[in-house]
Parts: C-alpha cells; sequence; structure tokens
C-alpha cells in the first residue's frame, strides 16, 4: 500500500512539474517580450466570441463566428464578431458597433456590455455561436455521420447477410462492443431501454475529445474541457437516474435497512444518502472536465517549454533550450499519444458510471 501511495505521489508531481516550471519560467520570459503561457493556455481551452486559427507572417488567421444577443435598451443584435477590434484598449475592452463592447483580450469570451450614458452594462441575453458552439455542431454532424451510415446499411441487408467491411464494419464492431462490454453487461435486461442514451453519451464523449485533441479547424474547441459542458452531461444521467428509479431506490435513500435510530429521531443515514444522490452526478461532471483539461495544460505546457526556455536570451537560455527541446519533443509526442487513449478512457468511464448509477436506482430488496 505504501509502495502505491509513493507511486501515485511520483506520476501526480511528474505531472504537475511541467506547468509549474513552464509557468514560473513564462513569468520571467514575458518581462522580456517572450512566450505568454497564461494567454496560450487560457486561449486554447477557454470559450471565445472568434476562433484563433494561427498566425501568418506575423497576422492572426481568424474564423469569425455570429454574435446574437439582446439589450434591454435597444432590442436584439445580429452581428459579427469581425466588427468588434481584435486588441483591447487599455481598459481591456474591445469596441464594436453601436456603443457595444466585448470585456477581456482576443481569445477570452468575456461578456457583451452596452454603453449606457457613462456606465456600461451587460447584456442580458447572450445566444452568440462562439467557438465551443461552432465545435459542438460540428462533433454533432460528425456524429450523426458515423451512426447513419451503419444504420442505413441495417436498414437495407438482412440479419444473415455477410458482416459489412470497411468504415460500416469498423462501427459495427465499435457499436457492439460497447453494448455488450459496457451497457449489456452492467443493465442486463434493462440494457435495451437505455442503450440510445448511454451508446449516445459515449460517441458524441469519445467524438468531442479526439476533435479537441485536433489542433488545428474543424477541431481545437475543448468541449469536455468546459465544465458547462460535461454538467449538463452529468445532468441527463443524474435525471434519467432518479427519474425512472423505483420505489426500492427511494426507499433505501429515504428509509435505508439500517438500525432505527441511525434513522430517527436525527436522520443521520437518510441525509447521507441523500448527499449521495447528487455527489453521484458531481463525480460524473469534475472527472470529464478535469481529465481532460488537465492532458491539454501538461501538452501545451510541454510544449511552450521550448520557446520559453530560448526567450530567456543569453548563452543560458540557448543551453536551457537546446537541452530541453528534445525532451520536450518527445515527452510532448507520449503525452499525444497518452491523450489519444484517455479520450476512449474518459467516454468509456463517463458511459460505464451512467449505467452503474442507473442500475442501482432499478436494484430490488434481496
Amino acid at each position: 500500500m505504501k509502495y502505491r501511495i509513493k507511486s501515485y505521489l511520483i506520476l501526480l508531481t511528474l505531472m504537475v512539474l511541467p506547468i509549474m516550471t513552464a509557468y514560473a519560467q513564462s513569468e520571467q520570459s514575458e518581462e522580456k517580450g517572450g512566450v505568454h503561457l497564461k494567454e496560450i493556455l487560457f486561449g486554447h481551452v477557454q470559450d471565445s466570441y472568434q476562433w484563433h486559427v494561427t498566425d501568418f507572417n506575423g497576422k492572426p488567421v481568424i474564423i469569425h463566428l455570429p454574435m446574437i444577443f439582446y439589450s434591454q435598451t435597444s432590442g436584439f443584435h445580429v452581428m459579427c464578431s469581425s466588427q468588434f477590434e481584435h486588441e483591447p484598449n487599455s481598459e481591456l475592452l474591445r469596441e464594436g458597433p453601436d456603443g457595444f463592447y466585448i470585456q477581456g483580450a482576443e481569445d477570452e469570451k468575456g461578456r457583451i456590455v452596452e454603453k449606457v450614458g457613462s456606465e456600461l452594462q451587460p447584456v442580458c441575453f447572450d445566444i452568440s455561436i462562439t467557438k465551443q458552439v461552432c465545435v459542438l455542431f460540428i462533433d454533432a454532424i460528425l456524429l450523426l455521420i458515423c451512426i447513419l451510415i451503419p444504420a442505413r446499411w441495417c436498414k437495407t441487408h438482412k440479419v444473415d447477410d455477410p458482416a459489412p467491411k470497411g468504415f460500416t464494419g469498423m462501427m459495427h464492431m465499435f457499436i457492439m462492443s460497447t453494448y455488450n462490454d459496457l451497457i449489456k453487461s452492467t443493465l442486463g435486461e434493462k440494457a435495451d431501454k437505455y442503450a440510445p442514451y448511454l451508446l449516445t453519451c459515449f460517441f458524441f464523449i469519445f467524438t468531442a475529445n479526439l476533435m479537441g485533441v485536433m489542433p488545428f479547424p474543424p477541431g481545437g474547441g475543448n468541449i469536455t474541457g468546459n465544465i458547462a459542458v460535461t454538467a449538463f452531461l452529468a445532468l441527463c444521467t443524474f435525471l434519467l437516474t432518479n427519474v425512472t428509479g423505483n420505489g426500492h431506490y427511494w426507499r433505501e435513500i429515504f428509509w435505508p435497512e439500517v438500525p432505527t435510530w441511525l434513522k430517527c429521531p436525527v436522520p443521520l443515514m437518510p441525509i447521507i444518502e441523500l448527499f449521495g444522490v447528487f455527489i453521484k452526478p458531481i463525480v460524473l461532471m469534475v472527472r470529464l472536465f478535469a481529465n481532460m483539461l488537465a492532458g491539454h495544460a501538461i501538452a501545451i505546457s510541454l510544449s511552450c517549454m521550448i520557446f520559453i526556455m530560448f526567450a530567456l536570451g543569453g548563452w543560458m537560455g540557448n543551453l536551457l533550450g537546446g537541452v530541453i527541446t528534445p525532451v520536450s519533443v518527445l515527452m510532448s509526442i507520449f503525452m499525444m499519444f497518452l491523450e489519444l487513449l484517455v479520450c476512449y478512457i474518459q467516454a468509456m468511464v463517463f458511459t460505464l458510471l451512467s449505467a452503474i448509477y442507473i442500475n442501482m436506482s432499478h436494484s430490488h430488496a434481496e
């Protein structure tokens, strides 16, 4: 047990050390006009009203997105993010038309505010197509294509026909593997009822994770690293678990089979069980969010360490840059392969835990 704890501590140190080192060194390089690690990191994981692809010949290559919002003073507005200044002013406001501004830097979503008199008031309703919303649409379209192609084959073929080949055969194998190994083995006879939701969760999360690893459009948006997305997925599992739960499930929460003094007059066990009902979706939400965010942060920090060392200047900076370059490249490649594995593991874990929670809500008295 002691060796296992030591192994976990060493692994945690190796994961956190690149981020801490890169962050500390970036503070020095920023003073010399070098790499801004915070801007690169948060620019990759944060949402924004525009899609910054790369810089070419010193000019940013940007995909501008539509902005739709409602102002309490002037009603609905539909405009493009290109109508706002790319660089913020000294007050971190990006000026736009009709007295509207975006608070924050160019790679931050910020807030849309309106200048009313001498004051800035936030708009009360914002449904803009941001970077992560756009990536969400792309992921949904890819998921539909990947599922509808094998579904069409099943519709036009009989059960005793030869197995499909190519992409359709691969998707059939993938879907049946997920269904048999995760859903059927956990839910048993109830698998067919909940398989559509659980399969949707698995393939959506897996697709979103893979697209988040891709550093260029149509990927590049780490939506599973956005806690709002993971919170919605966890909320769906929470509602499905508790709305379809049977009477025995609720009886075990409010009147569990424990000694009476643990239930009355002080309802100690019911309070603990009720907390467990809400802790389960929180675990689902935080687990997926933290793992995907941490993986991207480590990979970006390892890559940035090369530029940070060279940005320090002098013979020491060149020496450190030359030493860290091969190490950083090899570690970045290793992290990218590890991220591909994590993409599958996190989708599998979310689906498996959701299936376990659903199965627990349909348990019967022994």
